[in-house]
């Protein structure tokens, strides 16, 4: 068998494969509440194959909203739509994960389609809130520097929404502090300038999220896995970078954390990054092996032997797929045909297997 289909266990969890439907935006809420496009698109991918499906960025408040549209999870009403999909996911054999996240100053866009761009207050957006007022792009509204009662108030937040996840039916949950977000925004010395102790040092900046993490694992039964998506390096200079991401990788290995899921870029709208197949797994690939961690690989994996060769040079353990996904959601099990691994495939289909 390859490694790709390989089983993964994370404390009391087995994944079938190592294959993660990596969390994707689809920008298609009306106040935070899940519907049938979501339990159809994240259902889907289950009957695909995949060992364990990440639900998009979900906000657990509505002033974390990256957009309007944004799923949420800062409410108990928002349950019962995520049970149904979370039944769906595991009666296809799958695990249901869910990833955590709050956007900080990118928070308050139009969805893509409908132009991108900060919505105006007198359409219904909101003023953003940040570590500092450094707005992610000059035309972009200054947004507001949390003070202390607001720090506390995002990290009850996380809390109150990782109680939602598990009552929800996940078994995976991942705290969002990458692509630029608020978790990265105080990471990163371009987005914070703060002098207290959540600014300045290496273990100021990173603070936040420690402090996210010991809350969240209060509620969130220690058997279950927790994941963190970092972005490894700003691509700029003087920025977040990835001897830091070894750094705090380390740290959160210490605390109990299961996977660094390893992207990068998002915070520096004027980065220069040269994106193609693979270009994220360098970093995935020295966190893993410095921090002696494990790790999942991101960015541009779009084919069976890539991904297998991924985890057969051990630079991950893990192989998230994103946008691969949306144009094959049966990817799992045409990636099992290409590398000559028998898979189950549902019950439904198997007249369809020969």
């Amino acid at each position: 068998m390859s490694l790709l289909f390989s089983p993964l266990t994370l404390k009391k969890i087995t994944f079938r494969n190592r294959i993660v439907i990596s969390p994707m935006c689809q920008y298609s809420s009306v106040d935070g509440f899940a519907n049938d496009w979501h339990l159809v698109h994240l259902g889907s991918r289950a009957v695909g194959g995949a060992g364990l499906i990440i639900q998009e960025a979900t906000a657990i408040s509505p002033e974390a909203r990256i957009s309007r549209e944004d799923l949420g999870i800062w409410k108990d009403e928002h349950i019962e739509k995520l049970q149904q999909i979370t039944s769906f996911i595991r009666q296809q054999g799958a695990v249901a994960g869910i990833q955590l996240a709050h956007a900080g100053r990118k928070a308050s866009v139009f969805r893509p389609w409908d132009g991108g761009g900060q919505v105006p207050e007198t359409q219904g957006g909101w003023k953003p809130v940040a570590p500092s007022n450094i707005p992610f792009q000059e035309a972009d509204v200054q947004p507001t520097a949390l003070d202390k009662e607001g720090i506390q108030k995002v990290i009850a937040d996380f809390k109150d929404a990782a109680a939602r996840s598990f009552r929800a039916g996940y078994e995976v949950l991942e705290i969002h502090a990458a692509h630029g977000y608020l978790i990265h925004q105080f990471f990163s010395p371009l987005s914070n300038s703060r002098t207290d102790e959540y600014g300045g040092s290496f273990e100021n900046r990173i603070r936040i999220l420690l402090e996210i993490l010991e809350a969240v694992q209060t509620v969130w039964p220690v058997e279950l896995p927790v994941f963190v998506r970092v972005s490894a390096t700003d691509w700029v200079e003087n920025g977040w970078d990835v001897e830091q991401s070894v750094q705090l990788a380390k740290i959160l290995k210490e605390k109990g954390v299961d996977i660094i899921d390893t992207s990068s870029g998002g915070l520096a709208s004027y980065a220069k990054i040269q994106a193609g197949p693979n270009y994220q797994v360098p970093f995935s690939d020295q966190i893993k092996n410095q921090a002696d961690v494990q790790t999942g690989a991101v960015g541009i994996i779009t084919e069976a032997q890539q991904a297998e060769e991924i985890l057969q040079k051990g630079q991950a353990d893990l192989i998230f797929i994103a946008r691969e996904s949306l144009r094959d959601p049966y990817f799992p099990i045409h990636a099992a045909k290409v590398l000559g691994d028998e898979i189950k495939w549902p019950s439904q289909y198997e007249r369809a297997k020969r």
